[in-house]
């Protein structure tokens, strides 16, 4: 047998190998292989099998071993889909799994028998939960596609729902794949799933997953063996000949799109896996992206919607405004809420802190109008609470200087614009010296293992106040909590993006949801500059009516989902050149775009809001079109067109 390989690390060529005898049945399209090339064995993907009639004029040498690789015949086909997609080459999605693929360790088979499946407790369900569980399950017992967009309020139990349809599909000897949108949600939920599926492999496929657990999982999908599998985005990546059932929570979230290129989307591409292996997916949230209510009505997806909580009432929403001119002990925080923190403190109970910014202050400023910046980025530094001056997108440090730079002014004229999460720990501890107060953002959360202990510690009950930013919003439950305060929520409403009152909503509903979960009385008090329409939403049951109003506004502007849009970066160095390159780029695009007769709409190119990260300059363009396959086709046929600067594409950038 002859075949045709692609070097992982090498793509540019195709490499013609032999394969021994005792090898061949191991080797079709897709399947990862050793092969030598010089003094070295090197990792290499097939790609096709060659006619055995085909004569070579060259020494043809064998392959060295081939990697033991699940038996996924559609393994190959979405790879490649994925690939074409995002606009990549394939093989980096391979060169992802074959990083672990070739740690060694020793690894133990603790998966057990499908007959000695066993789990936890069930819960009595609700009616709301009987009959969302009711439409989805014929579907995995069946094995049959469908996208399930289940809409349960903050508490309704959806978790619970999750875990049952996990059951079914185990029970067939099925592989689940779990998604959250980070890897401190991901810990928890192995806990979960680990308790109740006592004698299933619940294994995390993660940043945070060590590599004996990671081998584990690979010698399950070897053989086979039912397992549930949860992570972010490496799941989705994994062959999985045995797949029975696909689960998205918290779907909504933007933690599902990757930070660096390509940037892969993992809910749409377990929507794509999903279809493409013929299998349910159920995608839940408390708040679904305006997208995914979209595709119910335009797409045929099934919605589920669980409107009533499993337990405790909704809180009560209160407004107060930062405007007001009356005194009050600081100013971050109103009367009302100062007032209702004392409450919570002095009968036990529990309260959380959001405000959408880390770090001390926003920015440092010299009446003489001096701004400390980051040289590498284009953005303030931030100030933190040790003095020092941090830049959160390249890791920069520095400190306050005693004088400014500029004039020569003393640091003790400073002006310190905003507040972040670590002035609002300060700020309470001197109103409250009594409590304990632990902050969450993305300082403190990053260290996953320890963020997984403060969680943990919260729900026990023996954190008084819990400071934090978004990463305190998504699907913790947290029993004792009866407040929560918004400290700034106009924050982030102004920013120059078509989709920010849906996140901004999003959050506070998120947020809020952490209230009142098992307690009869709870309170969310909204602290905002100016009384934005959207807090009148904020009462999650009214979503849908905000949907209603927002979609509007999408489809007159032409915005997404009503139209879908494509981002195009050019980056460089050298910032004239960028930008050249990225008018040079605008204008072939159009003119491919109307000799090709694409109905597409290019705008731009403009800096990026950051324009410079790392003395990285991005210039930006945008494609808007009802379809996606026409701008994906438009730039295949202008990528490899010879540019200094990098070009990158992301289909429907969050």
């Amino acid at each position: 047998m002859i075949i045709h390989v692609r070097l992982l690390h090498y793509a540019s060529k195709f490499f013609t190998y032999s394969v021994p005898s005792e090898l061949q049945h191991q080797i079709s399209p897709g399947v990862l292989v050793k092969v030598p090339l010089g003094s070295r064995v090197v990792p290499a993907v097939v790609s096709q099998v060659a006619d055995p009639q085909q004569k070579y004029s060259f020494i043809i040498k064998p392959i060295d071993s081939v990697y033991p690789f699940p038996k996924d015949t559609l393994y190959a086909s979405f790879i490649e889909t994925i690939g074409n997609y995002s606009q990549t080459d394939s093989l980096y999605f391979l060169q992802r799994l074959q990083q672990f693929l070739s740690e060694k360790e020793q690894i133990k088979d603790m998966a057990t028998p499908l007959q000695s499946v066993t789990h936890g407790e069930q819960v009595s369900f609700t009616d709301e939960q009987q009959a969302a569980y009711d439409q989805v399950a014929p579907y995995v017992s069946g094995k049959k596609h469908q996208t399930f967009l289940l809409h349960g309020v903050t508490g309704s139990g959806k978790t619970e729902i999750y875990k049952r349809l996990a059951q079914d599909a185990i029970s067939q000897g099925k592989a689940v794949i779990l998604l959250l949108p980070e890897v401190a949600l991901a810990l928890r939920f192995e806990k979960i799933f680990a308790s109740y599926f006592a004698q299933i492999p619940v294994i995390g496929f993660h940043s945070a997953a060590p590599i004996g657990q990671k081998r584990l999982l690979w010698q399950c999908l070897l053989e086979q063996k039912p397992i549930i599998i949860i992570g972010v985005h490496m799941p989705i990546l994994l062959p999985i000949a045995h797949l029975g059932l696909i689960i998205v929570d918290e779907e909504h979230d933007h933690g599902y799109q990757e930070k660096k290129h390509p940037k892969i989307h993992s809910r749409d591409m377990a929507i794509l896996k999903a279809a493409m292996y013929g299998v349910p997916v159920v995608l839940g949230s408390a708040t679904p992206s305006l997208q995914s209510l979209w595709n119910v009505k335009k797409r045929g997806w099934t919605l589920l919607t669980m409107l009533n909580r499993f337990s405790g009432n909704f809180p009560k929403i209160q407004f107060a405004s930062l405007k007001t001119k009356k005194k009050r002990k600081h100013f971050w925080i109103t009367d009302e809420l100062l007032k209702a923190m004392q409450d919570r403190l002095e009968k036990k109970e529990q309260t959380i802190i959001f405000l959408n910014r880390r770090g001390y202050s926003f920015f440092v400023q010299c009446p003489c109008s001096f701004v400390f910046s980051c040289s590498q980025c284009s953005v303030s530094l931030t100030l933190h609470q040790d003095d020092s001056l941090l830049c959160h997108y390249c890791g920069y440090k520095s400190f306050m200087p005693p004088s400014c730079p500029s004039c020569c002014v003393s640091h003790e004229e400073f002006l310190k614009k905003g507040i972040g999460t670590q002035q609002v720990v300060s700020i309470l501890q001197k109103l409250f010296p009594q409590a304990r107060i632990e902050r969450a953002d993305l300082d403190t959360t990053v260290k996953k293992r320890s963020w997984a202990n403060t969680v943990e510690e919260m729900q026990e009950g023996s954190i008084d106040i819990l400071v934090g930013t978004q990463s305190i919003t998504k699907g913790y439950h947290f029993p004792g909590v009866t407040l929560v305060g918004v400290l700034w929520a106009d924050l982030n409403l102004h920013f120059p993006v078509y989709n920010a009152a849906e996140t901004a909503l999003q959050q506070l509903i998120q947020v809020a949801g952490r209230a009142g979960r098992q307690s009869q009385e709870s309170t969310v008090i909204i602290q905002a500059f100016d009384e934005h329409k959207i807090f009148g939403f904020v009462d999650e049951t009214k979503y849908q009516t905000f949907y209603d109003q927002e979609i509007q506004n999408r489809v007159d502007a032409q915005y997404p989902p009503y139209k879908h849009i494509a981002e195009i970066e050019l980056k460089g160095s050298d910032q004239k050149m960028v930008e050249q390159d990225a008018k040079r780029f605008a204008a072939m695009l159009r003119q491919c775009a109307e000799q090709q007769g694409f109905d597409v709409q290019i705008l731009g190119p403009i800096p990026a809001m950051i324009y410079k990260i790392k003395t990285v300059y991005c210039q930006k363009l945008f494609l808007k079109s009802f379809s996606r396959s026409s701008m994906i086709e438009l730039f295949s046929d202008l990528k490899n067109y010879k540019m200094k600067s990098s070009v990158y594409f992301t289909i429907d950038p969050v």
